[in-house]
């Protein structure tokens, strides 16, 4: 495996937050050795133009390799493929409630239940608000199965200027979550006196 780049799939769903996929393709575009395979399903290609203005083609050209939503046949699909790990950036409850169950209806789903199959990280980036109690319950079974229910939550102990620097803090821990290097956001260095 050290002869290939590290891998990493990125499905970005219709929930509200598309700018955290569109900002995590955008800083792994820049690490060497990294390639992204991208996945984005019908409901995300509206919130993306709604959210950022952008285009599928747009978001498309910052992955290495994209995969359409439904084609259950891609390698993303196969636990031979390897990929390091998978992020769904944001995940809508839709998609949550898919991977909870194994339904894998789709790629994205497909995707996500292969990499808990084989035992890699896989993180949900949960979108909504209130949760009811089976958003809550879908949650724990992903989490009982390995994946990592990682709401986008913002910091403010860094002070942040921009609704930029906020998401940018919040890539950057996913990013952490994999070991990848960067410096794409500040660390906590402790209180200030």
């Amino acid at each position: 495996m050290a002869d290939r780049p590290q891998r990493l799939v990125i499905a970005i769903t219709g929930a509200t937050g598309a700018v955290y996929g569109v900002r995590l393709l955008q800083h792994l575009r820049s690490i060497p050795a990294m390639e992204t395979h991208l996945v984005i399903s019908d409901a995300a290609v509206l919130t993306l133009h709604q959210e950022t203005g952008l285009q599928r083609k747009e978001v498309e050209a910052l992955a290495h390799v994209v995969h359409k939503p439904n084609n259950i046949g891609a390698s993303i699909a196969s636990g031979s493929f390897q990929a390091d790990g998978m992020v769904i950036a944001p995940c809508s409850m839709k998609t949550l409630a898919s991977v909870a169950h194994g339904l894998s209806d789709n790629l994205i789903a497909r995707a996500a239940d292969v990499m808990l199959k084989e035992r890699r990280r896989l993180i949900l980036m949960v979108r909504e608000t209130p949760f009811n109690l089976a958003h809550l319950r879908n949650m724990t079974a992903v989490t009982e199965m390995g994946g990592i229910i990682f709401p986008p939550l913002p910091s403010f102990y860094h002070q942040p200027k921009s609704i930029d620097e906020m998401v940018d803090h919040t890539v950057a821990r996913v990013i952490d979550l994999f070991g990848i290097c960067h410096n794409l956001a500040p660390r906590w260095n402790g209180m200030n006196p």
